[in-house]
């Protein structure tokens, strides 16, 4: 099968000549550049969609899919609420909580934290915090005899840490809303026994949350047979917003539902736009590469002159002058694109690894988890950010040679040959 004869020049035009190695190293240069501009788009990408993947996974592990509480006051008939919404369609599952703020006091140590009262055999049904613990057991968390007759409370292993706990401790839970004395109000203390240390790899969760057993919560806080709220958990996460519609509909005015994206959008809403912002400024180095890329084929017009008029001469038709260029310049745009592809995919597989060699060799630390809350680097390539970004850069290289291409067809073989 013969190959047509614009892209078989335009392949040899890419050859350098001796006297035209300078046009050579431009096109080098402007291969090299959209190879970086790719490269660096995917391992951004890949590393944004691994954030945002790892938080979701964290925060849908640590929270239920859908929570609903009432307003302003505590629930109830919880458990007749909960029989109701676990027949409505979607939903898998369902659980009471308490929560409230409290201190955990050891000695001189203090620390707020989110107390949360939980049902230890519905919460395994809704949430994942069950395999979060490292330490213990969230079984032990009513108190026993071997216990000293202590209560249980599980905490994370920040906190554990930052408090000086481990498994057997003895803690001191201090609520600030209190009884009221002639004094004014004094708040409420009670000892709790570290029965369990969770790791969920988010540092916010693991440094501020602690757990105890639901009947404990309700009578450390003095709320009877009442609950705070229920978590569900749905068969979609993706697809809450109706099943969120309809209990804010049916359940009354008392009643709303807010679902995990509504209670984390402020994060999401962040790395979505982040993710975009990245993009498009990262697509700015292709976009640089692709002025080197005119800028080549402008050097090729001009030296091509003479090539041009005998090509015309012989029965070449404009179009056929436009597309040798264009096909010139889309080689370039192309093989920048794989190489970009290949070492992009290449970083953002193997992305882990090479922060710790680059951590280790520079001691210095570029990844916090107590500001990016996560305990490891995350990186998650997705096939349609990889199609977006080679479709991108193939773009930007094919506009960037319809100019230097239009004005090489518009050439006339008579004014080429003038001066040669």
């Amino acid at each position: 099968m013969s190959m047509p004869f614009e892209l078989l020049i335009g392949l040899r035009y890419l050859k350098a000549k001796r006297k035209s190695t300078f046009i050579s190293i431009i096109t080098f240069i402007s291969t090299a550049g959209v190879t970086l501009g790719v490269m660096a788009l995917i391992v951004v990408l890949a590393v944004m969609t691994g954030f945002e993947r790892d938080l979701k996974d964290k925060i849908l592990g640590t929270n239920a899919h859908l929570v609903v509480i009432r307003s302003g006051a505590a629930m109830e008939d919880y458990r007749g609420l909960m029989e109701r919404m676990k027949q409505l369609p979607g939903v898998q599952a369902a659980t009471p909580f308490i929560y409230n703020q409290v201190m955990l006091s050891t000695g001189r140590t203090v620390s707020g934290v989110v107390l949360r009262g939980i049902d230890p055999v519905t919460d395994r049904q809704v949430t994942r915090l069950s395999r979060a613990v490292v330490q213990g057991s969230m079984d032990q968390l009513e108190p026993s005899t071997g216990s000293g007759g202590d209560p249980g409370v599980m905490i994370g292993r920040e906190l554990a840490r930052h408090l000086n706990l481990s498994l057997g401790d003895r803690v001191n839970v201090v609520s600030p809303m209190g009884t009221i004395t002639p004094l004014g109000m004094m708040p409420k203390l009670k000892p709790f026994r570290v029965v369990g240390i969770f790791n969920t790899g988010m540092f916010e969760y693991d440094s501020t949350l602690a757990y105890v057993s639901l009947p404990q919560a309700q009578r450390f806080f003095d709320l009877g047979d009442t609950v705070t709220g229920i978590q569900l958990k749905v068969a979609d996460v993706y697809a809450t917003t109706e099943l969120v519609q309809r209990i804010n509909r049916e359940f009354g005015p008392e009643l709303y539902a807010r679902d995990w994206m509504q209670m984390n959008k402020n994060i999401l809403f962040a790395l979505k736009t982040e993710k975009v912002v990245m993009f498009i400024i990262l697509t700015l180095i292709v976009l640089v590469a692709a002025f080197g890329i005119a800028s080549t084929l402008f050097m090729v017009v001009m030296e091509k002159t003479k090539d041009i008029a005998i090509l015309k001469t012989m029965g070449a038709r404009s179009g056929s002058i436009m597309k040798i260029f264009v096909l010139e310049g889309l080689i370039i745009g192309v093989v920048g694109t794989a190489l970009g592809l290949l070492s992009g995919l290449l970083i953002a597989t193997n992305l882990e690894p090479i922060i710790d060699v680059v951590q280790k060799v520079t001691g210095k630390n570029f990844f916090s988890k107590e500001i990016y809350y996560l305990d490891h680097f995350p990186s998650h390539v997705v096939t349609s950010d990889v199609v977006t970004v080679a479709l991108t850069a193939i773009l930007i290289s094919f506009l960037a040679t319809l100019y230097p291409a239009w004005a090489a067809s518009r050439m006339l073989p008579a004014e080429a040959l003038r001066y040669e």
